[in-house]
């Protein structure tokens, strides 16, 4: 089944039409995040398929539109209609289902004006009309047609300078996931909710102006108030909050070979007290029961020897253990999981996030849920289409 499942309740979506003209994840994640909630989203392609269809990996190693996985992490619950923006046909199928449109997510307005439709002019015949654009700089400025990637947006957001390692002769390093291309997504999904809130209660869409590079820009963690406050900038730092000054690694490994993370701050007295009362148990705080380490200057002096005894102290122990004991003793403290994990993780499996989903070849995958929950309905998510299927013709 391409459409999402409703298994209870009355999706407060189920009636919105949403047509899709998106090639990028931005675009995608953000008309995922309705079509699985249950609207009927109809994603416009072009004959051979929008630009994620052609980025692998592939499923089974079939390089097809039909089989790469980066079209079905970002497409579940849509339909496909291919329509060719030369044909007079199929432009004038675009405009027909336009007009039953609640909601048009663009990403190009090219695009857009190919297929036989202005975007101004489409604002003012349809004043009800929700548009999105979610662009890579925005419909406005000098770089209103530059193109982007999720490299580009994290760079020219200002987020990759605080993305890598202690070691600076290291460039800084992309993170997974899209993110860049996410934030963007998150962005577009708050707006677009907002201006169903306002169209329900006067009537009217509007047009949403989303910019991936403001996305980036304005989600620079510390960077942002550091500039603009004291005007120091921020070091990149492994695994932890990049700061004007270095702090001290937070990532241990345990003797499984696994690792935790674990944000010892030497000035909090009852984390403090949690730690050494684990390490006395097990017979494992050494000195650092002297009373001497009772002060909190005298600790953070003496860090590094800190640092040392509980890195042993985890290297006797399993990261399950130590995450979870760490856990009941108050401590910030978390395992560090491969993809591969999360399937096996207890508390995903006891909420059930990972779904069994068709692939268009009938075989059932592992899938990621909704990662939220709402008490007055649930939906699951539905497959992603071939190209050019479940289109209503």
């Amino acid at each position: 089944m391409v459409a999402a499942q409703v298994l209870q309740g009355t999706s407060p979506v189920r009636d919105l039409v949403v047509v899709e003209l998106a090639q990028s994840p931005a675009g995608e994640q953000t008309g995922k995040f309705v079509a699985d909630l249950g609207a009927d989203v109809v994603k416009i392609e072009p004959p051979g398929g929008v630009a994620s269809r052609h980025v692998g990996p592939w499923a089974h190693g079939q390089r097809d539109p039909d089989h790469s996985l980066e079209f079905w992490a970002y497409n579940s619950s849509k339909t496909s209609r291919a329509l060719d923006a030369a044909s007079p046909d199929d432009r004038s199928q675009f405009g027909a289902l336009l007009a039953t449109a609640d909601i048009l997510i663009v990403e190009d307005r090219r695009w857009l004006r190919e297929l036989g439709t202005d975007l101004d002019e489409l604002l003012e015949q349809r004043p009800d009309l929700i548009v999105v654009a979610v662009t890579p700089f925005g419909l406005t400025g000098p770089w209103q047609d530059y193109r982007t990637s999720d490299l580009v947006a994290l760079a020219a957001g200002g987020i990759l300078n605080s993305c890598g390692y202690d070691d600076h002769s290291i460039p800084p390093i992309r993170p997974g996931g899209n993110q860049g291309f996410q934030l963007g997504a998150s962005f577009s999904w708050c707006a677009l909710l907002l201006a169903l809130i306002e169209r329900r209660r006067t009537g009217l869409g509007q047009l949403v102006d989303m910019s991936v590079h403001e996305s980036n820009a304005v989600s620079g963690e510390l960077a942002n108030p550091y500039w603009f406050y004291p005007k120091a900038l921020v070091q990149r730092q492994t695994c932890r909050h990049a700061q004007p000054e270095p702090t001290q690694p937070a990532l241990f490994e345990c003797g499984d070979g696994n690792y935790v993370y674990f944000a010892l701050i030497l000035a909090e007295q009852k984390a403090w007290s949690s730690l050494l009362g684990w390490m006395s148990e097990l017979e494992m705080a050494a000195d650092l029961t002297d009373a001497s380490f009772q002060d909190i200057a005298y600790r953070q002096q003496e860090f590094s020897h800190v640092q040392e005894v509980i890195e042993v102290f985890f290297l006797v122990q399993d990261a399950d253990t130590v995450y979870h004991e760490g856990q009941r003793r108050g401590l910030p403290i978390g395992r560090l999981n491969a993809f591969e994990d999360l399937p096996l993780d207890v508390h995903l499996q006891e909420r059930e996030f990972f779904v069994d989903l068709p692939t268009p070849d009938g075989e059932t995958v592992t899938y990621p849920g909704l990662p939220y929950r709402f008490s007055s309905f649930e939906t699951v998510p539905g497959r992603p289409p071939r190209l050019g299927e479940g289109h209503h013709g």
